[in-house]
């Protein structure tokens, strides 16, 4: 063994061996316990950042530590390779997407290498390939023959700029996530999946999965968003039209004084065609598709509508009620349309006062009346009907019933349940996605490509337009076709692509068998190793790609492909890498390596002007508080950029860059080596101890008692929490003890505990600091890899303490303490805490009511 600790002379060396051995190849074997531990795989954008390296880092440990368990381990790895930011990049680039990509996904493969990553590569998929997305075309054309898959006209947010729809999410400020310009609402066709066919059963589920962050769980289930009411039909007056309102308070329907409907409402245009409003109505139709449309947003917005010149009768007051259009009404929720009633809703309140429509009290409390005219805010309380009919006088709650009830016996509605959760639109006007496999026929409609013919492979050679619009549509080479039901030459070919969100909805079954070519997937593969056992990723995703990854496993269990209902068993979200940010006044940010830190207040090295630093957040590229982790790797090695990421902060928590504490674990990972260089030819042809410790000495036997405390911390931390900070402190702890010890050279007891000692360093430290620990592993003689060793296993008897400290308290108040032997019988602990001196003084003369002692721990005595 060397004397220098040489990060990067071991570690490429070791990396060599791993593949030479094929070290990480797995197999499918019923016969053992399986445990598939997967990150989420990234977008190939050519370079790994901070948070990759934690991700992928935090999930390394728990693959190699399983592994030593005894788990069958599949740890796969690929990429998401579809999606606009390919696009653009290449676009920007001058290149094309496919080459782009490609290219990315080979620098980026080396560079998880270089960080000693135990993933199967025999595994390896990227999304953007026809071997991969011919199978989810194959289960659209499945989910189209079932009507689970249909396609409509309806508004979406839309970029020029980028000529695609855009999410809600993908919406920032009413400004197109990606190109920064105006989003604005558009009326396309667009292919959907019917989610919300399954949102209650992914709703009841989300009380089904224990292993998840309860914040997550409560995430998905306000995405899910069900309520529970009414739907209420309104008709217009004068129109043989009815209006169906969906509402939770069918108590206050008396109260309705104004109908609200959102600005895209089929009915708007419709009511107020040929009105003296209607070139009014019009333009805030326009005005409003040019705002964030999404719900978190219009809850800020100022209330502001128009009148559209119709009205509608309240069916159970009778009331002739104005319909407006109002920015605060959403297609998404319900029907679109508002039963707004001012009395009793802050939001109608305030738009009633604006436009000066009536209040309408309809729910009063017990101990006070209310006025309409005189109210300032709504009465949203419990309370008595009054303005109700015949159910004044009764409980708002029970009216709940009464009238659902009445509404139904005369045919004005129903009890109804309404979700938030919206059919997934999976269309995109991009060129780099999976081909949609349908074809338009002017004499058949629309037809699925047969089976046979797929995959629909998307076209490599084409030329990518300015402004980012899809060039499919003008390849006549692929959008001509014949129509493959009546074989009319000028059928045309679906141009749009799908959601990539489709591509990440099912590439976990994908890995159980990423070569079998005449199915998804093999479903004896799939039985064996879903569902995935740990997932790891970003809370970013916590409602998106796991709701669609939950919603795609049921659309596969539907087509009997699998036999379960979740996914993913136990999740983990890590926290992010952050940093503080530095700003130059005549730069704007600065990169960590453009900062002069060498003088007493940092300046800028362009400039030499003194930079400001702001506050800790997380890494980004527009803020330039990153840091590369290949400059990490060269100067400390990927096992020291390991061991900070998951000792800087428990892996739940955010993670603060610091350079002082990469180098704390740098010159850690030193004091090692050089402790066990200087052992090494002493011990390495010695057998590790393996006898019982009473036969070892004072001076050997606390090392031994340590080895097997610190064995049986690291498990417990790494197994249960995932606390792999407290672990590594345990192991700091180990290696103070080893230094402390005053071995004896010529004592064969001694020499075989300190083997045993650097022996269970190497254990501990091989999922932390893989390279590190094979080449202790090595040193002390052993042929094969560190991670075909069985995780080591503690000692019960070598767990407990020759002495324990037990502390006294007097009616619940820590008074004293006193060292025991360990195993001291409870009646003696009694008699020596009642006998100490300091709490004879705070009893002074008491009676002693009762003496309680808990084993090992404490002493209440209660006077």
């Amino acid at each position: 063994m060397d004397e220098k600790y040489d990060p990067k002379e071991i570690e490429s060396r070791w990396q060599k061996k791993w593949e030479e051995w094929d070290l990480f190849r797995v197999e499918d074997d019923p016969a053992r316990p399986k445990y598939y531990l997967l990150e989420m795989f990234p977008y190939p954008s050519g370079q790994i950042h901070m948070g990759h390296v934690r991700n992928y880092t935090i999930g390394d440990v728990v693959a190699r530590y399983k592994r030593m368990r005894g788990f069958n381990v599949l740890h796969p790895m690929g990429w998401d390779a579809f999606g606009m930011p390919a696009e653009n990049a290449a676009i920007a680039n001058k290149t094309h997407p496919a080459k782009w990509t490609e290219a990315n996904i080979d620098a980026m493969r080396a560079q998880l290498k270089r960080m000693g990553f135990s993933y199967d590569w025999n595994r390896e998929l990227a999304t953007c390939r026809p071997d991969y997305y011919r199978w989810e075309q194959w289960l659209f054309l499945k989910m189209y023959q079932n009507g689970m898959a249909y396609r409509k006209e309806s508004f979406v947010n839309w970029c020029q700029d980028c000529q695609t729809v855009l999410a809600n999410e993908q919406v920032e400020a009413g400004l197109c996530w990606r190109c920064g310009q105006q989003v604005r609402q558009k009326q396309l066709w667009q292919w959907f999946f019917k989610i919300s066919d399954f949102a209650q059963d992914l709703l009841s589920y989300c009380d089904k999965l224990p292993g998840w962050p309860e914040k997550v769980i409560t995430m998905q289930k306000n995405w899910i968003g069900k309520s529970v009411g009414a739907q209420i039909n309104f008709a217009v007056e004068a129109h043989d039209e009815v209006i169906p309102v969906f509402t939770t308070r069918q108590d206050t329907v008396f109260g309705a004084t104004f109908m609200c409907l959102a600005p895209e409402h089929p009915m708007v245009t419709k009511l107020s065609k040929g009105c003296a409003r209607e070139k009014e109505v019009l333009q805030f139709v326009e005005r409003i598709a040019l705002q964030d449309r999404s719900a978190r947003t219009v809850e800020n917005y100022e209330k502001e509508g128009v009148f559209i010149g119709a009205h509608c009768l309240n069916p159970l007051s009778g009331r002739r009620i104005p319909i407006y259009t109002a920015n605060f009404a959403l297609m998404e929720y319900g029907t679109g349309a508002v039963m707004a009633v001012p009395a009793h809703d802050q939001r109608d309140f305030d738009f009633a006062r604006q436009y000066g429509l009536d209040i309408v009290v309809v729910v009063k409390p017990d101990d006070s009346d209310l006025d309409g005219a005189t109210m300032t805010e709504a009465y949203v309380g419990e309370g008595r009907m009054i303005n109700s009919g015949q159910f004044d006088g009764m409980g708002n709650r029970e009216a709940l019933e009464e009238i659902a009830s009445y509404l139904e016996k005369n045919n004005h509605g129903k009890r109804a349940v309404s979700f938030r959760l919206r059919d997934w639109g999976i269309s995109r006007q991009r060129y780099w996605g999976a081909p949609i496999p349908m074809i338009h026929c002017e004499d058949c409609g629309i037809v699925p490509v047969p089976e046979e013919d797929l995959p629909v492979v998307l076209p490599e050679e084409v030329e990518m337009l300015a402004g980012g619009k899809s060039p499919l549509p003008e390849l006549d080479d692929f959008v001509n076709v014949t129509c493959p039901q009546c074989g009319r030459k000028n059928a045309r070919r679906e141009t749009d692509t799908m959601d990539t969100f489709v591509e990440s909805s099912w590439y976990f079954e994908r890995y159980c068998s990423p070569q079998c070519n005449t199915s998804m997937f093999d479903r004896e593969a799939v039985d064996y190793w879903m569902p995935v056992d740990q997932y790891i990723g970003g809370v970013e995703h916590a409602i998106l790609h796991l709701l669609y990854s939950r919603y795609y496993t049921r659309v596969l269990h539907d087509q009997g492909l699998v036999k379960f209902k979740e996914p993913f068993t136990n999740l983990l979200t890590q926290g992010m890498v952050c940093k503080e940010t530095v700003m130059c006044p005549e730069h704007g940010y600065l990169l960590p390596q453009e900062v002069d830190s060498r003088k007493e207040n940092r300046v800028c090295s362009k400039c030499g002007k003194p930079v400001t630093v702001g506050r800790v957040e997380k890494m980004s590229k527009s803020k330039k508080n990153v840091i590369d982790p290949n400059i990490l790797i060269d100067k400390y090695g990927a096992d020291t950029t390991r061991f900070f990421c998951l000792f800087a902060a428990p892996p739940e928590r955010d993670l603060e860059w610091s350079e002082q504490g990469v180098e704390g674990g740098y010159r850690f990972l030193n004091r090692i080596w050089r402790l066990a260089a200087g052992l090494m030819d002493e011990i390495k042809d010695v057998q590790a101890f393996q006898g019982h410790p009473d036969s070892l000495d004072d001076t050997i036997r606390p090392l031994f008692q340590k080895i097997h405390q610190t064995i049986y911390k690291v498990t417990r931390d790494i197994e249960n929490r995932f606390h792999f900070n407290t672990a590594i402190s345990a192991v700091m702890e180990l290696f103070n003890t080893i230094s402390g010890i005053a071995m004896q050279r010529d004592n064969s007891s001694h020499l075989a505990v300190m083997h045993l000692a650097i022996e269970s360093l190497a254990l501990l430290l091989a999922p932390i600091a893989p390279h590190f620990a094979e080449e202790l592993w090595a040193a002390l003689g052993h042929k094969s890899s560190v991670l075909l060793y069985p995780w080591p296993q503690y000692r019960e008897d070598a767990l407990e303490k020759d002495e324990v400290l037990i502390v006294i308290q007097v009616n619940g108040k820590l008074r004293s303490r006193f060292q025991v032997a360990t195993g001291t019988d409870e009646e003696t602990i009694k008699e020596m805490a009642l006998s100490d001196e300091r709490i004879q003084k705070f009893i002074d003369g008491q009676r002693v009511k009762k003496v309680i002692a808990l084993k090992n721990k404490l002493v209440n005595i209660v006077v």
